[in-house]
């Protein structure tokens, strides 16, 4: 990888996330060579992914380049790079560009989308964990729309004008939002020869609430909100498989529908060279004690959505959220300082700030640790926490234009098929993907 030999010893991040961007904030010119390896060259805001899907916002505006954050970082290095294997007796990273030998290691991979074995779903339905995938569902929502001007099959120009979201976490409520104020101000002007009225967005949800990880008051604010936009709402159930046409679930409902998108669950992005005791197979998390190191290893930490640190109070682990990510990174940074000077380590205490949600203009919940809120405020309240979290001056800038824009129009500029992206030729639904 072309690293030059330090006299310091060498720290290997493996991930450009919250968890790892964090790391590496803190550990500027400390005694110690850094290199964070990423497969993209950018850090991804991913709570605002659902703003570029629906073209709320650029892609641009919730990317950051991870070179401009290390940029002025002194015995620093950064390389675009796609880890696939860790050799831990040798104490070496191994990647798509090559190897490279680390003192030591900290695994930041973050999540990725758990279909939970089934395949057919994994083809053919959608899902939104990278800037990629949301330009892809960003693309697949307008092109439907056009599709469905041109075809003279009403059960096929229904199932274009259906959306099916699977999983009632933020991520999914968020998104039938986004959609749903789509539906009402903005796709009926740009289709006027289509009647969008039949555009269906229903909400799958597994368990028995929405938000099912925020209190009982915003899980049912929350659904009000999404029955007030025209989104429908089906708990207790679960989706059994989709084979690019039809929906199937666990009771009697079926949908018909070109566009599923997969919000139901995550699990950890793991590498592979570990023993098999320190990961945990069902969730893909690797097993860390309460200063982040990885199980049965020294050398070797783990923040972040991979880590999986039990404890009385959290027996699963943390929440797979920023938070806890930022937090675990920013302590990691301190404790290898003190690491290096052959000092004790401080353990990881979780600082739960609370949580939120938006549903739409004006809609949004707000758990803080005592108190709970909903509406306009809660509105402002994630507003300013979003923008405030974005990394770079420019950033925050676009997307509070934006947002001050497509409040004042109730328009979202951003509906432009830059990417053409089309499914699997599965029954009527013609075109190869791309």
């Amino acid at each position: 990888m072309n690293i030059p030999r330090s006299s310091f010893p060498r720290i290997v991040i493996i991930g450009g996330g919250f968890a790892g961007i964090s790391l590496a904030k803190k550990l500027k010119n400390k005694n110690a060579q850094v290199v964070l390896l990423d497969k993209h060259n950018y850090h991804t805001f991913q709570p605002l992914l659902y703003q570029v899907a629906t073209g709320g916002l650029e892609a641009g505006s919730i990317a950051y380049p991870i070179r401009k954050v290390v940029q002025e970082y002194q015995d620093f290095y950064f390389r675009l790079a796609n880890v696939k294997e860790i050799d831990t007796e040798n104490k070496k990273v191994l990647a798509d560009i090559g190897d490279l030998y680390y003192d030591y290691l900290v695994i930041a991979t973050g999540s990725k989308t758990n279909y939970f074995g089934n395949k057919e779903i994994e083809s053919f339905s959608m899902a939104m964990k990278t800037i990629p995938q949301s330009l892809n569902i960003r693309s697949l929502i307008l092109e439907n729309f056009e599709q469905a001007l041109l075809t003279n099959d009403i059960n096929e120009r229904n199932a274009l004008m259906n959306f099916v979201i699977v999983g009632g976490g933020p991520t999914g409520v968020e998104l039938a939002g986004a959609l749903a104020e789509m539906k009402k101000a903005i796709l009926p002007k740009d289709y006027p020869d289509l009647d969008i009225r039949k555009m269906g967005i229903h909400l799958v949800q597994g368990s028995d609430r929405l938000l099912d990880a925020m209190s009982v008051q915003s899980s049912q604010k929350a659904e009000d909100f999404l029955h007030g936009l025209g989104v429908s709402i089906w708990k207790n159930v679960r989706v059994t498989n989709y084979d690019g046409r039809t929906v199937t679930t666990s009771s009697d409902l079926a949908f018909d529908t070109a566009t599923v998108i997969w919000a139901a669950g995550v699990k950890g992005a793991v590498i592979n060279g570990l023993k098999k005791e320190a990961v945990i197979e069902r969730a893909d998390r690797i097993k860390v004690n309460e200063f982040n190191q990885v199980l049965g290893y020294d050398n070797i930490f783990a923040i972040g959505d991979i880590a999986l640190m039990a404890s009385e109070k959290n027996p699963q682990g943390h929440p797979m959220m920023a938070q806890p990510a930022i937090q675990q990174g920013n302590l990691l940074a301190e404790n290898l300082i003190r690491k290096l000077k052959n000092k004790e380590m401080k353990p990881f205490e979780y600082n739960d700030k609370g949580s939120m949600a938006t549903i739409g203009r004006n809609k949004a919940v707000v758990d803080l640790p005592k108190w709970h809120f909903h509406g306009v405020f809660a509105w402002f309240v994630w507003m300013f926490v979003h923008l405030f979290s974005l990394i770079g001056f420019k950033n925050k800038a676009v997307v509070l234009m934006n947002w001050v824009y497509n409040y004042i129009k109730f328009d979202r500029e951003g509906r432009l098929i830059i990417r053409p992206y089309k499914k699997k030729n599965i029954q009527s639904f013609t075109t190869d993907e791309i």
